[in-house]
């Protein structure tokens, strides 16, 4: 391949960027992961380039699916250290300006079945966790970014009645998402801020029943440490265990020395700093968002402290 083609072919590559990020990020559940996939995927593609006859576009999803397929097979081989979190993102209101190509090229949007904001939801994400990878793939592509049976089939070598019944088993797995769905509406969003500061307020202030009075009674708190820093090592379920280990962790900790509120996965979240101790298995940054319950009480608190999962936000300075 001549300098003037290899130029071309990378200018041509990277006008689907965005696409394949988001794509890769939906497949993968992390940013740092979807940023290197999608730098293979353009190394694949300046290495061995695909035949002049065919898409770009096409190709470069296979690329990117399969080596996104890969990176899941390799995280389920691997024994993860405690649970499992995706990496959260920064997103506006009501946009995710990195995570997805909204508009194509020739016009219209790529939205399918479930919004763009709605996916990359911390929701949706851990939904697709039930999936196989050949299963998250054609629904992301089907569901989210409105590809036709035929286009699945194309980027993804396979019939079109095997994307179909592939297609079916998928939404048959996210059944118990959709019915429940976490679109992050303004509504929803003015609500989780609310409940976040007031959990916060009564958290710092050290009331405890305040805070437990916020918390759903089936509420589950998960950590994600991966293995790096301390974390719980196991999902803490009901209001009275997990404000339990939120005391004890303050009491340990101290408050934050620093606090941002910031859109994440399309609902309010805090990005964090702490003051660093004696243990080197303390974290010192983290994020802890929470999601409401159909009563309207705190149903989920997520914490990721893994620092490799936070390379996608902004970490407030220590204060």
């Amino acid at each position: 391949m001549t300098d003037r083609a290899h130029g071309a072919l990378a200018e041509a590559a990277r006008e689907h960027e965005r696409y394949l990020w988001g794509l890769c990020y939906r497949m993968t559940g992390v940013a740092a992961d979807a940023d290197e996939l999608v730098q293979e995927t353009f190394a694949r593609a300046l290495t061995s380039p695909p035949p002049r006859s065919e898409d770009l576009r096409p190709w470069l999803t296979r690329v990117a699916v399969n080596l996104s397929r890969d990176a899941l097979r390799r995280r389920r081989r691997e024994a993860y250290v405690g649970p499992w979190l995706p990496s959260p993102l920064e997103t506006g209101e009501e946009d995710v300006p990195h995570a997805a190509e909204a508009r194509l090229p020739g016009g219209g949007s790529t939205e399918g079945r479930y919004e763009l904001l709605e996916s990359v939801s911390y929701a949706f994400l851990l939904a697709l966790e039930a999936l196989s990878p050949k299963q998250r793939a054609v629904l992301l592509l089907r569901d989210v970014f409105d590809s036709t049976v035929r286009e699945v089939a194309d980027a993804l070598d396979m019939s079109e009645v095997h994307v179909k019944v592939v297609h079916h088993r998928a939404r048959a797995a996210m059944a118990a998402y959709d019915g429940a769905r976490c679109v992050p509406t303004k509504e929803l969003q003015e609500r989780t801020r609310a409940a976040l500061e007031a959990f916060l307020g009564a958290l710092m202030s050290r009331d405890v029943a305040a805070a437990q009075a916020l918390l759903a009674d089936d509420v589950r708190a998960l950590s994600d440490g991966g293995g790096e820093v301390r974390a719980a090592q196991v999902p803490l379920v009901g209001p009275q265990r997990v404000m339990q280990f939120l005391a004890k962790l303050l009491l340990q900790r101290g408050p934050p020395t620093s606090m941002e509120l910031q859109s994440l996965n399309g609902l309010p979240a805090l990005a964090m700093t702490f003051a660093p101790d004696k243990d080197p298995m303390h974290a010192t940054r983290g994020v802890f968002r929470v999601e409401l319950g159909a009563d309207g009480r705190i149903a989920h608190i997520h914490s990721v402290l893994t620092t490799r999962k936070l390379r996608g936000v902004r970490i407030p300075p220590p204060a």
